[in-house]
Protein backbone atom coordinates (compact mmCIF):
# COMPACT_ATOMS: atom_id res chain seq x y z
CA UNK A 1 0.00 0.00 0.00
CA UNK A 2 2.79 2.43 0.83
CA UNK A 3 4.64 1.92 -2.61
CA UNK A 4 1.24 3.32 -4.14
CA UNK A 5 1.04 6.32 -2.18
CA UNK A 6 4.60 6.99 -2.75
CA UNK A 7 3.94 6.45 -6.44
CA UNK A 8 1.37 8.93 -6.56
CA UNK A 9 3.31 11.46 -4.31
CA UNK A 10 6.34 11.12 -6.91
CA UNK A 11 3.94 11.16 -10.17
CA UNK A 12 1.81 14.06 -8.50
CA UNK A 13 5.51 16.00 -7.95
CA UNK A 14 6.77 15.33 -11.54
CA UNK A 15 3.60 16.47 -13.57
CA UNK A 16 3.32 20.20 -11.31
CA UNK A 17 6.88 20.00 -11.66
CA UNK A 18 6.81 19.52 -15.01
CA UNK A 19 3.35 21.69 -15.81
CA UNK A 20 5.78 24.97 -14.53
CA UNK A 21 8.72 24.37 -16.63
CA UNK A 22 6.54 24.24 -19.29
CA UNK A 23 5.65 28.17 -18.81
CA UNK A 24 9.32 29.16 -18.42
CA UNK A 25 11.32 30.46 -21.56
CA UNK A 26 13.93 27.95 -22.77
CA UNK A 27 16.09 31.19 -22.40
CA UNK A 28 15.76 31.05 -18.59
CA UNK A 29 15.85 27.44 -18.09
CA UNK A 30 18.93 26.90 -19.92
CA UNK A 31 20.58 29.89 -17.82
CA UNK A 32 19.72 27.96 -14.51
CA UNK A 33 20.80 24.59 -15.57
CA UNK A 34 23.90 25.81 -16.68
CA UNK A 35 24.31 27.63 -13.19
CA UNK A 36 22.93 24.41 -11.77
CA UNK A 37 25.36 22.14 -13.51
CA UNK A 38 28.57 24.75 -12.56
CA UNK A 39 27.68 24.34 -8.73
CA UNK A 40 26.64 21.27 -8.87
CA UNK A 41 29.72 19.89 -10.29
CA UNK A 42 32.47 22.34 -8.48
CA UNK A 43 30.43 21.33 -5.35
CA UNK A 44 31.24 17.20 -5.89
CA UNK A 45 34.77 17.97 -7.11
CA UNK A 46 35.05 19.66 -4.01
CA UNK A 47 33.43 16.45 -2.20
CA UNK A 48 35.41 14.21 -4.01
CA UNK A 49 38.94 16.03 -3.09
CA UNK A 50 38.51 16.18 0.81
CA UNK A 51 37.19 12.40 0.52
CA UNK A 52 40.91 11.76 -1.19
CA UNK A 53 39.26 10.81 -4.93
CA UNK A 54 41.50 13.60 -6.96
CA UNK A 55 41.71 11.47 -10.04
CA UNK A 56 37.64 11.42 -9.86
CA UNK A 57 37.23 15.09 -9.49
CA UNK A 58 39.65 16.63 -12.52
CA UNK A 59 36.91 15.13 -15.20
CA UNK A 60 34.10 17.12 -13.08
CA UNK A 61 36.37 20.20 -12.91
CA UNK A 62 36.94 19.90 -16.51
CA UNK A 63 33.34 20.09 -16.77
CA UNK A 64 32.83 23.25 -14.81
CA UNK A 65 35.76 25.02 -16.79
CA UNK A 66 33.66 24.07 -19.94
CA UNK A 67 30.25 25.28 -18.65
CA UNK A 68 32.27 28.77 -17.53
CA UNK A 69 32.66 30.76 -19.62
CA UNK A 70 35.99 33.70 -19.11
CA UNK A 71 35.58 37.16 -21.39
CA UNK A 72 33.21 35.29 -24.30
CA UNK A 73 35.72 32.28 -24.50
CA UNK A 74 35.23 28.71 -22.89
CA UNK A 75 38.04 26.95 -21.76
CA UNK A 76 38.15 24.43 -24.64
CA UNK A 77 38.17 27.74 -27.83
CA UNK A 78 41.00 29.62 -24.43
CA UNK A 79 43.25 25.69 -25.65
CA UNK A 80 42.24 25.98 -29.22
CA UNK A 81 43.56 30.12 -29.31
CA UNK A 82 46.67 28.95 -26.90
CA UNK A 83 47.96 26.17 -29.64
CA UNK A 84 47.47 28.82 -32.97
CA UNK A 85 49.36 31.24 -30.71
CA UNK A 86 52.37 28.74 -30.02
CA UNK A 87 52.17 27.53 -33.89
CA UNK A 88 52.35 31.64 -34.68
CA UNK A 89 55.22 32.15 -32.39
CA UNK A 90 57.84 28.87 -32.86
CA UNK A 91 57.06 30.07 -36.73
CA UNK A 92 58.34 33.28 -35.60
CA UNK A 93 55.16 35.62 -37.59
CA UNK A 94 53.79 36.60 -33.58
CA UNK A 95 55.50 37.88 -30.56
CA UNK A 96 53.80 39.73 -27.17
CA UNK A 97 56.51 42.62 -26.95
CA UNK A 98 55.78 46.07 -28.40
CA UNK A 99 58.60 46.18 -30.88
CA UNK A 100 57.24 43.00 -33.17
CA UNK A 101 59.99 41.65 -35.12
CA UNK A 102 57.76 39.41 -37.29
CA UNK A 103 58.75 38.05 -40.28
CA UNK A 104 57.53 39.38 -43.99
CA UNK A 105 54.13 37.73 -44.04
CA UNK A 106 54.36 37.11 -47.51
CA UNK A 107 56.67 33.85 -47.06
CA UNK A 108 53.63 31.95 -44.90
CA UNK A 109 54.65 28.57 -46.56
CA UNK A 110 51.61 26.33 -47.07
CA UNK A 111 52.79 23.99 -43.81
CA UNK A 112 52.08 26.59 -41.50
CA UNK A 113 49.03 27.36 -43.36
CA UNK A 114 47.66 24.42 -42.83
CA UNK A 115 49.11 24.50 -39.44
CA UNK A 116 47.36 27.61 -38.47
CA UNK A 117 43.84 26.65 -39.65
CA UNK A 118 44.34 23.22 -38.22
CA UNK A 119 44.12 21.21 -41.35
CA UNK A 120 45.92 18.15 -42.28
CA UNK A 121 48.03 18.50 -44.91
CA UNK A 122 48.50 14.72 -46.13
CA UNK A 123 44.25 15.19 -46.60
CA UNK A 124 42.62 16.68 -49.63
CA UNK A 125 40.51 19.28 -48.10
CA UNK A 126 38.20 21.00 -50.37
CA UNK A 127 37.14 24.92 -50.09
CA UNK A 128 34.09 24.63 -47.81
CA UNK A 129 36.55 22.58 -45.06
CA UNK A 130 38.99 25.70 -45.64
CA UNK A 131 36.29 28.07 -45.43
CA UNK A 132 34.84 26.52 -42.14
CA UNK A 133 38.09 26.11 -40.47
CA UNK A 134 38.37 29.98 -41.09
CA UNK A 135 35.39 30.85 -39.77
CA UNK A 136 35.72 28.86 -36.87
CA UNK A 137 38.99 30.49 -35.68
CA UNK A 138 37.70 33.87 -36.61
CA UNK A 139 34.69 33.67 -34.72
CA UNK A 140 37.48 33.15 -31.53
CA UNK A 141 39.50 35.94 -32.63
CA UNK A 142 38.09 38.52 -34.67
CA UNK A 143 39.18 42.34 -34.11
CA UNK A 144 35.58 43.31 -33.95
CA UNK A 145 35.38 40.43 -30.54
CA UNK A 146 39.07 41.62 -28.99
CA UNK A 147 40.89 44.37 -30.87
CA UNK A 148 44.18 42.68 -29.40
CA UNK A 149 43.69 40.20 -31.83
CA UNK A 150 44.32 42.20 -34.84
CA UNK A 151 47.35 40.67 -36.09
CA UNK A 152 46.33 36.96 -35.47
CA UNK A 153 43.29 37.72 -37.55
CA UNK A 154 45.29 38.97 -40.11
CA UNK A 155 47.69 35.92 -40.44
CA UNK A 156 44.81 33.58 -40.11
CA UNK A 157 43.13 35.18 -43.59
CA UNK A 158 46.54 35.03 -44.73
CA UNK A 159 46.42 31.25 -44.22
CA UNK A 160 43.57 31.12 -45.54
CA UNK A 161 44.22 32.61 -48.89
CA UNK A 162 47.54 30.86 -49.37
CA UNK A 163 45.78 27.30 -48.93
CA UNK A 164 42.91 28.19 -51.71
CA UNK A 165 45.70 29.87 -53.64
CA UNK A 166 46.93 25.67 -53.43
CA UNK A 167 43.94 24.39 -54.43
CA UNK A 168 42.70 26.02 -57.23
Amino acid sequence: MNIIIYTLIILGTAYFLLKSIVNISSKKISKNLRKLILFGSISFAILLVFGGKFLLSLPLTLLSLAILKLKGFSIFQLIGLFRLIQTLRRSGRFSFSQNQNIKNSTTLSLEEAYKILNLDINKKITKKEVSKAHINIQKKIHPDISPETARLSTIVNEAKDVILKNIS
